[in-house]
């Protein structure tokens, strides 16, 4: 992840009527958090806040006693979010029905394949896994509900924005290259056309050795509504290929775009 993290919170500032600093200050710091991915201290936040840590000190005890941070699980020092912005966000309709919908295609497709399944959506200029189902077999990949990632670390970030409508990639593009450097972002932006040429994205995970993510969209009528991932890996007692799974995520995509567009009516 980057470090350089810079916040902005100086847009319109001149035209707004009315502020509550106690509020923007629990903001910025459960947005710092959510971009940033790794743990950090208070003092790290103040630094990049251009704040005091006084300042941020009553407000970081406030968000961790209403569950919305908590100390870094694995031992390292500093402060994480929790799940519990995540689970508020899923209480939303949209949201609640593209997890109902999606789910029991899910678990057939990962029965059916012996792999894992994750259902990703966009959140910002990052990802962020609203579903998983786990592989039926004694072994498999998978990642936690709630993981996030920059879109232009992830090839689902490649699906989500290839497929966005341009008023949408004319959004997010500034807040990519606020955080991260021009080269990525030009790989970035041609992969994401390569991916949409072909309609999928089989690549080697950059994160984990042995994983080659496959990648489908879902389609709505704005884009990507989500994008259905199977992290791969090779199981001898296995002969499903990249090649099947895709044609197999392919059609659940549609299933699922499908029973989405149907309830829409």
């Amino acid at each position: 992840m980057n470090n350089n993290i810079t916040i902005d919170t100086s847009a319109d500032e001149n035209d707004r009527k009315y502020r509550a600093p106690a509020l923007e200050k629990g903001l910025d710091i459960l947005e710092l958090l959510a971009r940033n991915g790794a743990p950090m201290t208070t003092s790290q936040m103040a630094v990049t806040l251009g704040r005091s840590v006084s300042e941020l000190f009553r407000m970081v005890l406030a968000l961790e006693f209403r569950g919305y941070i908590e100390s870094s699980p694995d031992g390292r020092d500093g402060y994480t979010l929790t799940n519990k912005l995540f689970t508020l966000g899923i209480a939303q309709g949209s949201a609640r029905s593209l997890l109902e919908t999606a789910l029991p295609v899910m678990k057939d497709l990962a029965r059916e394949l012996g792999q894992s399944c994750h259902l990703v959506v966009p959140s910002g200029d990052q990802i962020v896994v609203v579903g998983r189902i786990e592989s039926p077999m004694d072994l498999g990949f998978s990642v936690r509900v709630g993981y996030r990632r920059r879109l232009v670390d992830t090839n689902s970030g490649l699906m989500l924005y290839g497929y966005a409508p341009e008023e949408t990639q004319a959004r997010w593009l500034p807040q990519l290259r606020a955080s991260a450097d021009s080269e990525l972002i030009q790989h970035f932006l041609q992969r994401s056309k390569v991916a949409v040429e072909r309609g999928f994205v089989q690549s080697a995970s950059d994160f984990v050795e042995g994983v080659t993510d496959l990648c489908v969209p879902i389609l709505g009528l704005n884009g990507a509504t989500a994008v259905l991932n199977v992290p791969f890996i090779t199981i001898k007692a296995q002969a499903v290929t990249h090649e099947q799974v895709i044609e197999k995520l392919k059609i659940s995509a549609r299933k699922i775009a499908d029973a989405l567009s149907n309830e829409g009516r």
